[in-house]
């Protein structure tokens, strides 16, 4: 589990943490977290300390609307290659997957970055799209190929980036999720800096820590806000120094502003949020599927939100875990997934299901 000169740092943090009397919930916004959580037993310690912690809509894949994901399948159905990363395939919605429309012929590919997409349009004629997913972490690489020019003129992008401030803001203004801390993303902060999070903590009252990713990183991050909490404060302190800076990565944010313009848009589970999405801007529009395949997009038929009986809505809500979803290692498992929570590796069903049994 822990190394062993990690080991007595794990349990003097939890112990201090124990010391105060305090019971809390956390909630973070990483699929990452989440893995590192439940990976190494620290929702079990950390209960034991008097924290309960709950995964919010951190997962990129998951959080990407059935509507989006229908129409990347209808793109691929309708003689457009269709090229995502592995996680997207096999999401399902109400008109079938990425992979059902593979099976069924459609041209649709799996890539490692948007360089390989530009280099698959680059070798053929036939429109190919690039279906980007992810939030300001990932969203800087969509930008790179677009801010060098010289594209393929087959070559399209269709953008479910999200960002994550406006999630936040949805979350504590529908006010059904309790909690008193949060434990913020790291790989987002690298991007963005301390600054986007700060209304949080003046406008709600917020304890917040900006963490890293090995299971001392929460643990840290943890007893931080447990020490917040004891002292009355509400402010964003950041753990991952080692990579976050203060005003995060100025070449990203500038290349993100260059190419991207903010737009209202659903995330699955919410309503509509505004600002919360990233649409390319008009001087890009050659390369926007959402312009260059407008009539196709069109032809996308009404799917539902969720299968029935699935509630990865109301996990990315925080609202339940994935074990009280009544499908969970019953008819959604890993092999037959019925949401993408339980598709992503960084999907609370999919993390919860695979490390099930070393709980058990």
């Amino acid at each position: 589990m822990f190394k062993y000169r990690d080991e007595g740092t794990a349990k003097r943090m939890l112990s201090a943490i124990k010391d105060t009397g305090i019971e809390s919930r956390f909630m973070h916004v990483c699929g990452t977290h989440q893995d590192t959580i439940v990976r190494f037993g620290l929702e079990e310690m950390l209960a034991d300390a008097g924290v309960e912690i709950c995964q919010g809509p951190g997962c990129p894949v998951c959080v990407t609307t059935s509507r989006e994901i229908a129409d990347a399948v209808t793109l691929a159905r309708n003689g457009v290659t269709v090229t995502a990363f592995g996680d997207m395939m096999r999401v399902p919605t109400t008109i079938g997957s990425l992979f059902d429309a593979k099976a069924d012929g459609a041209d649709v590919r799996i890539v490692y970055s948007i360089e390989d997409a530009v280099r698959m349009a680059s070798e053929q004629s036939k429109p190919l799209v690039f279906v980007a997913v992810g939030f300001e972490t990932t969203a800087p690489s969509t930008c790179v190929p677009l801010s060098k020019g010289g594209l393929p003129p087959n070559f399209s992008i269709y953008s479910c980036h999200r960002v994550c401030p406006p999630i936040l803001e949805a979350v504590f203004e529908m006010g059904e999720t309790r909690m008193n801390g949060m434990i913020m993303p790291g790989h987002v902060a690298v991007i963005t800096g301390l600054g986007p999070f700060r209304r949080f903590s003046e406008e709600y009252r917020m304890p917040q820590v900006v963490a890293g990713f090995e299971p001392l990183d929460v643990l840290m991050a943890s007893y931080m806000l447990t020490k917040q909490i004891e002292e009355g404060r509400a402010e964003v302190e950041n753990e991952y120094t080692r990579l976050v800076k203060e005003g995060g990565n100025p070449i990203a944010r500038r290349l993100m502003e260059e190419t991207f313009v903010p737009v209202d848009r659903e995330w699955r589970g919410f309503p509509v949020i505004p600002k919360s999405a990233l649409a390319l801007r008009p001087e890009h529009s050659e390369h926007d599927a959402a312009v260059v395949h407008e009539g196709i997009l069109a032809l996308t038929p009404e799917v539902e939100a969720e299968a029935a009986g699935c509630r990865c809505g109301e996990v990315l809500r925080g609202l339940i875990k994935s074990e009280d979803c009544p499908m969970f290692g019953g008819a959604c498992k890993p092999g037959s997934p019925m949401g993408p929570c339980m598709v992503s590796e960084e999907g609370s069903c999919s993390i919860a299901h695979r490390f099930s049994a070393r709980r058990e």
